[in-house]
């Protein structure tokens, strides 16, 4: 009889912890706006265009031109203009990283 109500005891704990509230899913951070420190949007019209054209231009200062084989370091600096091109030798991308 003893152990009837052990058991009994037993499974009434394991239903009251079934019982027990479950906490609300954590929701994920919003996403960080990206920012324009290098001033990148004012040199989005070069996006199509020979990389050649960057030659006659003037650029804020650390500004990279990023070819299709170019090793880059891998330190983000939000106030660094990049500007890529693709094996055609088009510019493809200006960003600030």
């Amino acid at each position: 009889m003893r152990h009837l109500a052990i058991l009994a005891a037993v499974a009434a704990s394991g239903l009251l912890a079934a019982c027990e509230p479950v906490p609300a899913p954590v929701q994920p951070a919003e996403p960080a706006i990206p920012t324009d420190e290098c001033g990148a949007a004012g040199f989005k019209g070069l996006i199509g265009q020979p990389r050649d054209v960057l030659t006659q231009m003037n650029f804020p200062l650390n500004t990279r031109v990023i070819g299709p084989d170019d090793m880059v370091t891998a330190d983000f600096r939000p106030d660094r203009l990049n500007i890529e091109y693709g094996p055609n030798g088009r510019i493809d991308k200006v960003s600030c990283y």
